[in-house]
């Protein structure tokens, strides 16, 4: 942490979902970058190391599942903690992303961005 921040990378395809994260993290102090489906976060996650990733299970391209499994196989990103998101609580879909290391696994809608900033902080400062 270069100026004290915690640097977050928020991995959503939904435009007004990101931004409304994207504002909430810089506004509670967060370093906030974010990347629009799993292969734009891979290429992000080679120049930015964040202290937390959150992470959409459902995006074109390559899905959360698929964008997990990569980061975990990375040495370099794989102890960073994963927070996945979603709108569908397919419990298949939360199986693979506690098999796979995820933190957490959120449904979006039953979570205000508030309450999800209080989770991640709450898992940063465990």
């Amino acid at each position: 942490m270069t100026d004290g921040k915690r640097k977050i990378l928020i991995v959503e395809d939904d435009i007004f979902i990101r931004d409304i994260y994207s504002v909430k993290f810089s506004q509670s102090g967060f370093e906030t970058v974010v990347a629009e489906n799993g292969v734009e976060a891979l290429k992000t996650l080679e120049g930015f190391v964040p202290d937390v990733i959150l992470l959409d299970v459902i995006m074109p391209q390559m899905d959360g599942i698929e964008t997990l499994k990569n980061i975990r196989s990375s040495e370099a990103w794989k102890k960073i903690p994963v927070i996945m998101l979603t709108n569908i609580p397919e419990k298949e879909k939360i199986a693979q992303g506690k098999e796979y290391g995820a933190s957490d696994y959120l449904i979006k809608a039953y979570y205000t961005p508030a309450e999800v900033v209080e989770k991640v902080n709450a898992l940063l400062n465990a």
